[in-house]
């Protein structure tokens, strides 16, 4: 027989995660005041879009807007407000940042919940670069705001004073799985029988109808994410091309991408970009992804015509998003995403 669970408002529940609670406000008051600090406008960005994102694996929830008319159009909560912040970038604004609820189906682990808290920040005719010494601070911002020196997550420690290490993602693979992952990316596409081949003799399970992305995302996930992070934070940077969404070419090697994630105790916490702002590659992509996740999952998402339209405004830019929930998790040394948040959704 089971034991009933109680619920997170039971008092006794309460009080056992109300400190990682405080301390979760200790860090948001903390990450404004740093932005405050850098001249960074905070924005706020409406949940219902006519686009959730096209990213081929995101799942979205729907809904339906009726007008005063009877009419009805179909809308999605965001899984991002990185289409609204471009648009903002567009009509002027050189720094911003917001503290965003967003929304995934499908998603729901110790590290993932279907409503959750994204930061994301972007910088006007600044390069990514900006962005990496932007997260050394902000670490060193949220251990000073709940007086800690070292993340946390299960065994896991990172010591929050020492500077990250900076790795690309082919020196990772070449490191953590032996594998030279820029034999199969040229410009003009991934090799998948070459990456494929070199996966399977490595020892990592692969399917015989998984794609590119599907090897290198398997390659991410057995053998480089938990080593990352480990001791000092990691910045996993040039990621290849098919794998960098909304990021620009980097100059000077058109097979990788001026993108980077920001590792914690082997937790992936950020993503940024080196803005793209070309609405042509830009609907192109979008339009491949489409394809992709229609021919997996038979659906698609529509295309923000407003977004593209943006770029066509939009400044040289470079943004970045990440996981607040995650941060606050490593702060406070917390095992699942529940516990940092005031109140759960529902099972």
């Amino acid at each position: 027989m089971s034991v009933p669970v109680s619920p997170w408002w039971s008092p006794g529940n309460h009080a056992d995660r109300r400190p990682a609670l405080v301390a979760r406000n200790k860090v948001m008051q903390g990450l404004r005041d740093f932005f405050a600090a850098r001249d960074f406008i905070e924005v706020e960005t409406p949940i219902l879009q006519v686009s959730p994102g096209n990213e081929t694996h995101l799942k979205a929830f729907a809904t339906v807007l009726e007008g005063s008319d009877g009419t009805r159009v179909p809308r999605y909560l965001h899984t991002s407000p990185e289409f609204t912040a471009k648009k903002l970038l567009a009509a002027g604004e050189q720094r911003l940042f917001t503290f965003a609820r967003v929304f995934r189906n499908g998603e729901r682990t110790a590290l993932h919940h279907p409503e959750f808290t994204m930061l994301e920040w972007y910088r006007a005719n600044e390069t990514y670069d900006a962005l990496m010494d932007d997260c050394v601070a902000l670490l060193a911002a949220t251990a000073d705001a709940v007086s800690i020196d070292t993340f946390r997550f299960g065994d896991l420690t990172t010591d929050t004073h020492l500077a990250p290490e900076r790795m690309t993602v082919a020196d990772a693979f070449t490191q953590f799985a032996g594998i030279d992952l820029m034999a199969t990316v040229g410009e003009g596409g991934s090799d998948r029988d070459a990456l494929w081949q070199a996966v399977k003799a490595s020892g990592i399970r692969v399917a015989d109808d998984d794609s590119w992305a599907d090897v290198f995302t398997r390659v991410m996930v057995e053998k480089i994410e938990p080593f990352l992070g480990i001791g000092r934070a990691t910045i996993l940077c040039e990621y290849p091309i098919s794998e960098a969404a909304l990021a620009r070419p980097k100059p000077g090697d058109a097979r990788v991408a001026e993108r980077f994630e920001l590792y914690v105790c082997g937790v992936e916490l950020a993503n940024a970009f080196g803005e793209l702002t070309d609405a042509k590659e830009q609907r192109r992509r979008f339009i491949q992804w489409m394809d992709e996740k229609q021919r997996i999952y038979g659906e698609r998402y529509p295309i923000d015509e407003d977004f593209l339209d943006a770029l066509a405004l939009m400044p040289e830019a470079s943004g970045i998003a990440l996981g607040l929930d995650r941060l606050v998790m490593l702060a406070t040394g917390a095992r699942r995403i529940e516990q940092v948040l005031w109140a759960p959704v529902a099972g």
